[in-house]
């Protein structure tokens, strides 16, 4: 049995800890022992936390014991963004380099010291390579193959792909998009494995859509208008909210808000601003997120990054139409014209264009949900994801 460390540095609960749990469910345990080194035990909202999830798989979980930054890191950054303020390059490299070093370098170590007291035959990273430099790092120290899920489009500095190339077995890729991404950014095409995040097809939500529909207080005959997601800047609900604003007679709609985040107050600043506070629900964070999709008439994706969306994932699962922005990761789920609508121009003007063109053509969102439905089946499988991933721990351990 081949000892695994699965190294997550993320501080949220997001689409890749639900990838990560539901690849941890499936995987050939009878092959693989794995224990969990975590920065945070962060929470599924108001749910339970990442320990508690994994110790209940049987999973050993621990956190990484930080030291304290150096005292100058934090005024050297501010210094730093302040003097190379109108170049953003150089802004960059001099904060990673502080990073670097400050930060970087000594996670690093800690992080080796692991590996070589626990007798790992390899490491997983749960992130990408900006923020697993350390996990890289020690890695090639403790001379323990080490690979990379990458689940987020990124752009990487020639360290952090230099630092992949010499020295990460496997790059797994969420998507063509994330890879292309990475290549971009110097990381050897060799080097990178394409595996799509899966969705279990058989799993159903615990509420119908009229039971959360009443229980939001939305009336027969209205159309529901929603997303779903951790509020982040990046996901960019305020565009959806003003693509909501812009469909002008918004009587016979409501636009679903479900999830929780830094940016819940000025998301409900933005709806007071634009007049539409009554049209808008927030419900915070749900650990049922699909009976919430279930009960929306169309979904929308305004995220302009992404690797995957597993939400999106969930929304074609549970046969809805999706209204999407054309970007990384979504475009390779949502077949434009066959199963929702992929929008070109990144505007809330656009997306609210496109909403209006799905409002009150029941043949049409139904047919884009009934494609939707039968691709995840056929394409995004949990099977396919799980062996996936089971295909290149046997081809980096041998």
């Amino acid at each position: 049995m081949k000892k695994i460390l699965i190294l997550d540095t993320g501080k949220e609960w997001g689409g890749g800890t639900n990838s990560l749990i539901e690849l941890l469910k499936r995987v050939d345990r009878s092959s693989y022992a794995f224990s969990a080194l975590f920065y945070s035990n962060y929470r599924m909202g108001s749910g339970p936390d990442i320990k508690g999830e994994l110790e209940r798989l049987g999973i050993p979980f621990s956190l990484l014991e930080r030291g304290e930054a150096p005292f100058y890191l934090k005024p050297a950054k501010e210094a730093v963004r302040a003097l190379f303020f109108p170049s953003s390059a150089l802004k960059k490299r001099y904060v990673f380099h502080l990073d670097y070093s400050g930060r970087v370098v000594p996670d690093s170590k800690r992080i080796e010291a692991v590996l070589k007291e626990g007798g790992y035959d390899l490491l997983y990273m749960n992130n990408q390579p900006s923020s697993n430099l350390e996990g890289i790092m020690a890695a090639e120290r403790a001379k323990v193959p080490c690979v990379q899920h990458s689940r987020i489009e990124v752009k990487l500095n020639s360290v952090e792909a230099g630092a992949v190339n010499a020295h990460v077995a496997r790059v797994i890729c969420v998507s063509r998009g994330v890879m292309d991404g990475l290549v971009g950014s110097g990381v050897r095409a060799d080097k990178c494995a394409v595996v799509y995040n899966g969705i279990d097809s058989a799993v159903l939500p615990r509420r119908s859509p009229a039971e959360v529909r009443s229980s939001l207080g939305i009336k027969d005959g209205i159309t529901v208008i929603g997303t779903v997601g951790s509020l982040l800047k990046r996901k960019r609900v305020e565009m959806l909210l003003r693509a909501f604003s812009a469909l002008g007679n918004t009587e016979a709609a409501v636009c679903l808000v479900v999830g929780d985040g830094p940016e819940m107050d000025n998301l409900k600043k933005t709806a007071g601003g634009l007049g539409i506070s009554d049209k808008v629900i927030f419900t915070g964070f749900s650990p049922d997120p699909l009976s919430y999709i279930n009960a929306m008439d169309i979904f929308v994706s305004a995220s302009g990054k992404e690797g995957l969306p597993r939400v999106v994932l969930e929304a074609m699962l549970m046969g809805k139409p999706v209204v999407a922005f054309d970007v990384i990761g979504t475009r390779e789920l949502v077949v434009d014209g066959k199963t929702g609508l992929l929008v070109k121009e990144e505007s809330p003007v656009a997306l609210g264009y496109a909403i209006r063109g799905l409002l009150g053509k029941k043949e049409a969102a139904g047919s884009f949900g009934a494609e939707g439905r039968k691709r995840v089946a056929e394409e995004f499988g949990i099977e396919k994801y799980v062996s996936g991933v089971e295909k290149v721990f046997k081809e980096v351990l041998g």
